[in-house]
């Protein structure tokens, strides 16, 4: 069908209108030279008097969750390939109306089949920064890692996931690197453990402790310096070794019996949890700054225990994201 369009033409006497047809078949065959290219509109590269609103600087401007897959290293040796989400965004000063948003994407692109690493993430931030002509930037890549654990006493094995973010940002001259680590555990209540054996010793009444879901959520920011990479199990290992309670993939009975056993060795207030994050976090060399925010969801009580312990500046903040703890909920 053709859409038409009325165009009005003056000759001496009176008004002519002629309609203009316009097609509506797409033309696979139309090729686009540089004449044609330099020609298109590009609002976004306009004048700052198309700026609406305030002429305001706006921190982080770009785009997220363009999805791909990433090869990683393995601390024992190979590499996995995992499809991961990414965020990357720049600064926009006062006086500009906006960015080319697929920059970032073409610049990530270019850098995607790399092997992972946080120079690689450096060159494609420089790139990006550049070709936008921003003074800040932040890279954000998200997937889910798995190893291999096995249970407790069965000897059976399956795979775990971890949540893990990696973040790179660029800010007032100084560059950040971070990990984020999603660590999911059992807290048994050390107060309703106390609570069930009183009732077991003074009156023969069977009780259970309460025990729930938990997650804490790690965020590290690394040293530069030569002491090695941090790789993504030894920031595993550092929160099972300070809760050893994680739960479990294959489980029979005796495995069932045994978290049991490991539960009530290691009951857990959240307090407790995040002080005994941080200690593994303090005594560790390649770490600088870091944050734990701990949720216990609790199967006593209709809502949750949670804490939050930060050391250093990096990831210190007088404001709660509203967010925050729901995004850590886990069905």
């Amino acid at each position: 069908m053709n859409e038409l369009m009325c165009i009005e033409e003056q000759t001496d006497r009176k008004q002519i209108i002629q309609p203009v047809e316009f097609s509506r078949v797409y033309d696979s065959g139309f090729k686009v030279d540089d004449a044609y290219r330099a020609g298109l509109p590009d609002l976004q590269n306009g004048p700052s008097s198309l700026i609406v609103g305030a002429h305001a600087r706006i921190e982080h401007v770009g785009i997220s969750n363009f999805r791909m897959p990433i090869q990683y290293r393995r601390r024992g040796g190979g590499t996995i390939e995992l499809e991961t989400s990414i965020t990357g965004t720049v600064s926009l000063e006062a006086d500009r109306k906006g960015i080319n948003m697929s920059r970032v994407m073409r610049s990530f692109y270019s850098y995607s089949e790399h092997l992972f690493s946080f120079d690689v993430m450096c060159a494609a931030i420089d790139s990006y920064k550049q070709d936008l002509g921003s003074f800040d930037a932040r890279l954000m890549m998200r997937f889910s890692f798995p190893t291999t654990v096995t249970s407790l006493r069965s000897g059976l094995t399956g795979w775990q996931y971890y949540e893990i973010a990696l973040e790179m940002a660029d800010k007032d001259g100084r560059r950040l690197r971070a990990i984020h680590l999603d660590y999911i555990y059992s807290s048994t209540c050390p107060c309703s453990l106390e609570l069930s054996e009183h009732a077991r010793l003074e009156r023969r009444q069977l009780a259970t402790p309460h025990s729930q879901r938990s997650i804490a959520r790690i965020s590290v920011e690394l040293r530069e310096d030569d002491n090695g990479p941090l790789w993504f199990e030894d920031l595993i290992d550092m929160a099972r070794r300070a809760v050893p309670t994680e739960t479990q993939v294959m489980v029979k009975r005796e495995d069932e019996q045994a978290f049991a056993e490991l539960n009530a060795a290691n009951p857990i207030f959240v307090e407790d949890a995040v002080r005994a994050f941080a200690a593994e976090l303090l005594a560790e060399p390649r770490v600088r700054d870091f944050r734990i925010i701990a949720s216990h969801q609790e199967s006593l009580h209709s809502h949750d225990a949670i804490a939050v312990l930060c050391e250093g500046s990096t990831f210190a903040s007088s404001s709660f994201d509203p967010a925050a703890f729901h995004s850590m909920l886990r069905s």
